[in-house]
Parts: structure tokens; C-alpha cells; sequence
């Protein structure tokens, strides 16, 4: 670390270990790299245009920093003592306890000289200001590996023992992800002598365990460190190049098999392989056609799912014959990797296409009668009693919305939709719950209607997924998701911090989606208080805690799903009696454009005001007697209320809401003259009450479309 040069140069840090877990190389090389960036950086060991290059392969773990300072420059401490009052006695001489106090700090008494008075009167107090010499890359390096490593995100560790020579009996262990077989630490070309998981660091590492041109490959510079593990290690070590190298060669591949055919994207199943080879190599292979009678998913899940495969899809969709292999390795001859990949397959495919031929020799109706043997919730019953709950829901949603023919459909499709989970095939996929209900429908002659409805129904199943493609899917979909929401609300199993196992914020999201993005106008409401009554006593919780609560968890989500809107969202929802989620664009929309206008501060604010009015009262009638009226401003008001309520109430009716509220506009100047010229709370008793009357037939009208009070500052 003496040489001049290393003052200022790039750093390294590699740990090589054996395999890491695939699926969280990614965030294990990401965090590990950002904790010893930011435990120099807080050091002072990092300058300010220094920039941070993470590395991850299958077998290490690295880190490289542009400008990294060989000791950190010098800082000034300030020591805040004590009181004055408690430091000097009356004749400015030190006492005892901020002697022992400078000692504490590794000061002598000759330091009393140099102690400055900060503050006045009795807040003055004592500080002592020190030059701290910066600490030096070898110290401040150790610690950050060391924090780095302990803040690692392992799911879980495992322990081994350390190899260790005759000169030192007895038995070390570490505990870390994988085992740790090496540790590289260069500044500059220089070796930072630290310590990790029981490694002393150098420049040695270990390329590609087939395949390197030389083992140990020796890192010469920080700077050489990823040019050299590619010639000499034969190992691509940034995992954004390994996998973008894998993509070419996919797409390459795919472009000399010809016909138009294209990998299939998957973006985890393309970082679980570049987390799985440290030189990869697209090899093309093929199964027998035979297979591809079974449902393509079939197919397409256990080559990903099993074997890390890549299907090939014509341009239609669909699948072919023929996939791709990443391999870890490049022979000459690459015919017997190829031979082995297609010997492997071809037993995976053929288990498919025996439960899928097993699975049609029995129909789904022959099926459910199986569901009741199935425990759904030792509170809630059977698969089987969850089914007949969701063919009463779906049937009421699908008479609301399409009368008999779709509460039929809906009904039977609910009745269908949980039989294939006691298929062979989901059974060992079940991933494949829905799409397998699907072509057994099919098979058994149930129309397309009811077999995309199977498929559909636990649609979106992530955040951005489809919505069911019909309206039996939508009704079968809601009924479903209702069901599980009101049965857990009503036994009281809410979701907490980040556990929900039974995913009721997706389901929630899900509902909510479909009634909007579907138009469909349920009263929201009205469809927990129906979810409720099929339940039969067996929820332990109210119907009307169950509603409130619900409400309330659905209200969260949409705050969430309309966080752009800002203050028109909250508006919407504390619309008095607002139930119709369908709306909610439409009234989004009018309350903005009633937002745009001048007039609208003006009344945001009266509205809140009349709203404050009206709560002290408390039980207000919305009826007024004109014969009572003795001010002007209040004979005016009501006069422009029986001119613009009626119209703007009308355009409500038909859903204009935009108009309906810029007809509201025009009150502004009448609303602002009355609460200047009239007292609300009159001394006698029927003009407080005729006035109050007047405010809330105002106050009802104004707030139809949205709670307008929301909007005011």
C-alpha cells in the first residue's frame, strides 16, 4: 500500500464461492456491491465521481469502485463537553468532572487551554474541537466487507469448516450462503491485506472449472479484473453482459432454426440461467412431435420449470417442436450435450402427455363431487362447500347483470371451476389451475364460454394481468374473489405487514378492476351484504363489521390504484352514499374539470364550511318555507337554487356529471353574498332551523358527485 499511485485508484473485491442459489444471485451481487460502496463512502475512502460496478456469476461475487483513496483525508470533530457552570469552577479553573471527562477521551489537562464557549447565558457550553486523521483504506476496507457480508439478503445460511493446517488443531466453522474458497482485495495493482469468512485476500482467482485457459487466474490490476476472467477464466462476470450475451445467442439460434420461430420471453426464467452459467452457450434441440398433442402450457411450464429450457414458438404462438439450451460449456462437438438435453426432456414430456391422457378419461363433473373431500378452511368448510358458495354468488352477480342465461352460465362455470385441481396434471403442475379446467371442458363438450370461464376466473392474477375475456368469466371471477375476501374479513383473518396468504389485497385489486374497467354498475355494498348471507352462520364476525371493514380495505386500494389523482380521489370516495365503483372515471374526470374552474376554490371552501355548520347542528332537515326568509342574500340564494338544482340534479341522473357540477358553478356568487349577509344561528329558533334547511338541501346537491369540501386548502 506504500506505492504512490495506489492514493488514488480503482478498487476490487471478489469473493469466490461455490455455486450460489440462482434466483437470488442478482440481489446477492447488487447488495453486496452497494454495501461496500456505501461503508467506504460514509468512511471518506470514496471521492465524489466515483463509480460503482457490481459483478455476479454463478461462482462470485465482486465489486469494482473507479477512484478510491488509499486513506481518508482528515475531519474535524467537535466534542460537546458539558455546561460551563459544571466545567469551571468561579475562578475559570477546570473541575474535577471535566477532568475526568477530557480523560475519557484520551485528552490530558493541557487541553483545558484550548476548550471554546458556545452559547450564552446558562445553555453556554464547553466544546473542544479536534483534528481526526482519516482512517486508511486496509481498516476501512475490512469493515465494510464485514458489514457488507452481514447484511447480505440470505434466506438461509449454511455452515462448514474451514481448512486449516497441522499447525492449528481443532475445528473453525463459518456460516455464509455457500462456501467461501477464495478473496480478492487490489488497489490499483497493489493487494489490500483484509480478511473474509476466514480468507486472507490476494490476486488469485479461479476461472471457469472447465473450461479456463489457466487455473489460478491472476488479476493484475482492479482495472483488469472483468478482461481477464474472460481471456484466462473464460467467465463473463458482469451479469447484465452474460445476459444480454444470452439473448444474442437465443435469438441467433432462433433465427437459423428458420420459419419465423422466436424463444419465448421470460425474463425470470432468462436471469435463473444467467445466474446458472458463467459461459454461455445456445444450443438448439428437439423432441419428438408426438408431444405437442398436449396442451402447449404443459409443455412449455416443464421445459422452464424443470429443465431451464427455452421453448421455441412459431408465429401463430404456437409451440414447437424444437428449444433451446443454454449450456454452461463449449465443446467442439457439441452433438452428445445436445443427445443428453433431448434424452432428459423427452421422460418430463411424457409424464405430461400420461396425465393429460389419464386426466380425460374422467370429466369434470365426475369430479366435483370430489371437492368435498378437499379441506378449503377449518373454519370455512370444504373445497366442495366453497364451490356451492361461488355458484350462489355468481348466479345473483350474473342475474344483475345479464338475467337468467348468465346466472346459468356463471353458475355451472362456478360449479366446474375448482374440479381440475384434482387432476394429475395440477395436481403436479399447479401453476396450471384454470387453463387445464379449460381444455378438459372442452374435451367434454361444455361450450367456450364456460371453458374460458374456468380459465378465467382467477383472473388478474398479478398486478397489469388481463381481466376475463367475458362476461360468464367476470361474474364466475368476482363471485370467487368476493367469496374468499368476506369469508376471511368474517373469521377474522385480515392480512398483517407483508403476510397475506391468502392474497386478499389481489383479490381486492381484482374486484375492483373488473367492476371498473368491466363498467359493470354493482353496488359495492349491497354485494358484501349477498357474499355474507351465503355463508350460513358460519362467520364469526357481524355482517356489518364485515361490510365497514371490507369498505375500508377496498377504499385503501383505491387510493392507491388513483394516487395520481390526488385530492378528486378522496373527494370521490366521501361522496355521501357513493357505492358505484363504475363511476368513479367518469366523476374523477368532473371533479377535475370542476377543479380547473375559478369558481371552484371559492365554493371547496364554502362547502366545508356549510359541512362544519350542519355537523354542530346535527340532525338538519333539507326543507325550507320561504315565507321565513328576511334577508336578501338569502332570498336570492334560494331563488338560484330553485333554478340550478333541478338542472344540475337531471344532468346527475343521466351521468353527466361534468355538467352537473359546472352547473353548480354558478352559486359561488349568491353562496358567498348569504354567508355575508346572513346569520346562520339566529336567536329564533325557526330561522336557525329554516336557515340550517336551506345549507343542507345546498350541502346535498353539492356533494352528489363528489365530497367538494375535500378540494378546499
Amino acid at each position: 500500500m506504500a506505492n504512490s499511485q495506489s492514493l488514488h485508484a480503482p478498487l476490487l473485491v471478489e469473493l469466490l464461492v461455490e455455486e450460489l442459489p440462482p434466483k437470488a444471485l442478482s440481489k446477492l451481487g447488487q447488495a453486496f456491491a452497494q454495501g461496500v460502496f456505501a461503508q467506504l463512502q460514509s468512511q471518506g475512502l470514496i471521492v465524489a465521481q466515483a463509480v460503482l460496478k457490481s459483478y455476479a456469476s454463478p461462482r462470485r461475487l465482486g465489486v469494482h469502485i473507479d477512484h478510491v483513496l488509499s486513506q481518508a483525508p482528515a475531519r474535524q470533530v467537535q466534542h460537546k463537553l458539558m455546561p460551563v457552570a459544571v466545567g469551571l469552577d468561579n475562578q475559570g479553573q477546570a473541575t474535577p468532572a471535566l477532568l475526568k471527562k477530557l480523560t475519557a477521551l484520551g485528552f490530558d489537562d493541557s487541553m483545558v487551554t484550548q476548550l471554546q464557549r458556545v452559547g450564552e447565558g446558562k445553555s453556554e457550553v464547553l466544546v473542544l474541537d479536534q483534528t481526526v486523521s482519516g482512517v486508511d483504506l486496509v481498516q476501512g476496507l475490512q469493515q465494510a466487507i464485514e458489514q457488507a457480508l452481514a447484511k447480505l439478503p440470505i434466506p438461509k445460511v449454511m455452515s462448514y469448516q474451514l481448512e486449516q493446517g497441522c499447525e492449528l488443531p481443532g475445528w473453525s466453522s463459518v456460516s455464509f450462503v455457500r462456501p467461501a474458497h477464495g478473496l480478492v482485495a487490489l488497489h490499483g495493482d497493489q493487494v489490500v491485506p483484509v480478511q473474509a469468512l476466514g480468507l486472507q485476500a490476494g490476486r488469485a482467482t479461479q476461472g471457469h472449472r472447465f473450461e479456463a485457459a489457466c487455473n489460478p487466474v491472476l488479476i493484475a490490476h482492479a482495472d483488469a479484473y472483468a478482461d481477464t476472467l474472460r481471456t484466462d477464466g473464460a467467465v463473463i462476470a458482469d451479469f447484465a453482459q452474460r445476459r444480454a450475451n444470452i439473448v444474442h445467442q437465443l435469438n441467433a439460434a432462433a433465427t437459423k432454426v428458420g420459419g419465423g420461430v422466436r424463444p419465448i420471453e421470460d425474463d425470470a426464467l432468462l436471469d435463473e440461467v444467467t445466474s446458472l452459467v458463467e459461459r454461455p452457450n445456445v444450443l438448439v434441440c428437439e423432441f419428438e412431435k408426438q408431444f405437442l398433442g398436449v396442451p402447449q402450457e404443459c409443455l412449455i411450464l416443464t421445459m422452464k420449470a424443470n429443465q431451464k429450457y427455452f421453448p421455441l414458438l412459431d408465429t401463430s404462438g404456437k409451440l414447437t417442436h424444437q428449444f433451446l439450451v443454454v449450456s454452461n460449456i463449449t465443446p467442439d462437438d457439441a452433438c452428445a450435450v445436445i443427445g443428453g438435453n433431448e434424452r432428459v426432456v423427452r421422460p418430463r414430456l411424457a409424464d405430461a402427455k400420461f396425465f393429460y391422457d389419464q386426466d380425460r378419461k374422467k370429466t369434470l363433473d365426475a369430479r366435483v363431487a370430489g371437492l368435498d373431500k378437499v379441506v378449503y378452511h377449518n373454519k370455512l368448510g370444504t373445497q366442495g362447500e366453497r364451490m356451492q358458495r361461488v355458484c350462489a354468488i355468481a348466479q345473483s352477480i350474473g342475474l344483475q347483470m345479464g338475467g337468467k342465461a348468465l346466472a346459468d352460465k356463471a353458475s355451472l362455470a362456478a360449479r366446474l371451476a375448482k374440479t381440475d385441481l384434482l387432476t394429475d396434471m395440477v395436481g403436479e403442475f399447479p401453476e396450471l389451475q384454470g387453463i387445464m379446467g379449460q381444455y378438459y371442458a372442452r374435451h367434454d363438450g361444455h361450450s367456450e364460454e364456460i371453458a374460458q370461464a374456468i380459465a378465467d376466473h382467477y383472473k388478474p392474477r398479478f398486478a397489469g394481468d388481463e381481466l376475463p375475456a367475458h362476461d360468464v368469466g367476470t361474474a364466475v371471477a368476482l363471485a370467487d374473489k368476493l367469496e374468499t375476501l368476506v369469508g376471511m374479513f368474517g373469521i377474522g383473518n385480515l392480512p398483517t405487514g407483508d403476510k397475506d396468504p391468502f392474497a386478499l389485497r389481489r383479490h381486492a385489486l381484482g374486484v375492483i378492476r373488473m367492476l371498473i374497467e368491466k363498467q359493470w354498475p354493482l353496488a359495492v355494498s349491497p354485494l358484501i351484504v349477498m357474499v355474507y348471507g351465503v355463508f350460513g352462520g358460519k362467520l364469526s364476525q357481524s355482517v356489518d363489521d364485515v361490510r365497514k371493514e371490507l369498505l375500508d380495505f377496498f377504499s385503501e386500494r383505491l387510493l392507491g390504484l388513483y394516487k395520481d389523482s390526488g385530492a378528486s380521489i378522496h373527494a370521490v370516495l366521501a361522496a355521501e352514499g357513493f357505492d358505484l365503483w363504475s363511476d368513479i372515471p367518469r366523476r374523477l374526470e368532473a371533479v377535475s374539470a370542476f377543479a380547473a374552474l375559478p369558481e371552484s376554490p371559492a365554493l371547496a371552501a364554502a362547502n366545508k364550511r356549510i359541512g362544519n355548520i350542519l355537523k354542530k347542528a346535527g340532525e338538519v332537515d333539507a326543507h325550507v318555507n320561504p315565507a321565513l326568509f328576511g334577508e336578501a342574500a338569502e332570498k336570492d340564494l334560494y331563488a338560484v337554487m330553485q333554478k340550478l338544482l333541478p338542472q344540475s340534479e337531471a344532468q346527475f341522473e343521466v351521468g353527466d356529471y361534468t355538467a352537473s357540477l359546472q352547473t353548480l358553478a354558478a352559486l359561488r356568487a349568491p353562496v358567498d353574498a348569504f354567508f355575508e349577509g346572513v346569520m346562520v344561528n339566529a336567536d329564533e329558533m325557526d330561522l336557525r332551523l329554516n336557515r340550517q334547511g336551506l345549507l343542507k338541501m345546498l350541502h346535498v346537491a353539492m356533494n352528489r358527485v363528489a365530497d367538494l369540501s375535500r378540494l378546499a386548502a
